[in-house]
């Protein structure tokens, strides 16, 4: 792969990953909650489900699913549901920002599990990849090969600007001693958690 093709690229997935969603909700409610170390796991969590979802690109199920109207929409409905149901959840959640009971009450392989789920239960992931990658591909060069480093770069990069997101939300949440504040924006994620299963809803093949 050509130094020029990797790099317009690498801005490609900066903006993919920057533009907020179900990830980017979930990586700034888990850093106002429990910090940057243990919402490391959730980060990783939502990493493994992008890696399946590139998998499956360069397997070419990513394809068919892009193709397939039910195949999308049996993913899409229960992204859906999954996320109105966080959501609700977090709407419920009346925990104050005393971290010590908090990690008693989610493990970090909760956090990453739950992650998981989130970014895998996203066919818009799919099909974005699924339009994005041939476009950077040389299909006189060994595709493979292509697909890994593509694959890598955007993992690499979602890695660090879902950290950036978390670390900033933590950092924020240092000044947020009040656990009526604390409820508000716990209302106010599971708001936007419901909002991203709305979108999602919306969403087309």
């Amino acid at each position: 792969m050509d130094i020029h093709v990797w790099l317009a690229y690498v801005v490609t997935a900066i903006v993919f990953s920057l533009a907020p969603g179900s990830g980017t909700v979930n990586s700034i409610s888990n850093g106002l909650s429990y910090g940057t170390r243990k919402s490391v796991a959730a980060i990783a969590g939502l990493q493994i489900g992008l890696a399946i979802h590139i998998m499956l690109v360069g397997a070419g199920i990513g394809a068919l699913v892009a193709q397939s109207a039910f195949a999308f929409s049996v993913i899409k409905w229960v992204g859906v549901v999954y996320l109105v149901w966080l959501g609700i959840q977090k709407w419920r959640d009346s925990t104050g920002l005393n971290t010590s009971s908090v990690a008693q009450e989610l493990s970090a392989f909760t956090l990453m599990k739950k992650a998981v789920f989130i970014n895998l239960t996203n066919p818009k992931s799919i099909v974005f990849l699924v339009a994005l990658f041939p476009q950077f591909i040389d299909p006189a060069q060994d595709q493979v090969s292509q697909l890994l480093v593509l694959g890598i770069t955007t993992v690499l990069i979602d890695s660090i600007v879902m950290l950036g997101y978390t670390t900033l939300a933590s950092q924020m949440g240092r000044f947020i001693r009040s656990d009526r504040m604390m409820a508000r924006i716990n209302k106010l994620f599971g708001s936007m958690f419901v909002g991203c299963g709305a979108l999602l809803a919306t969403a087309k093949a």
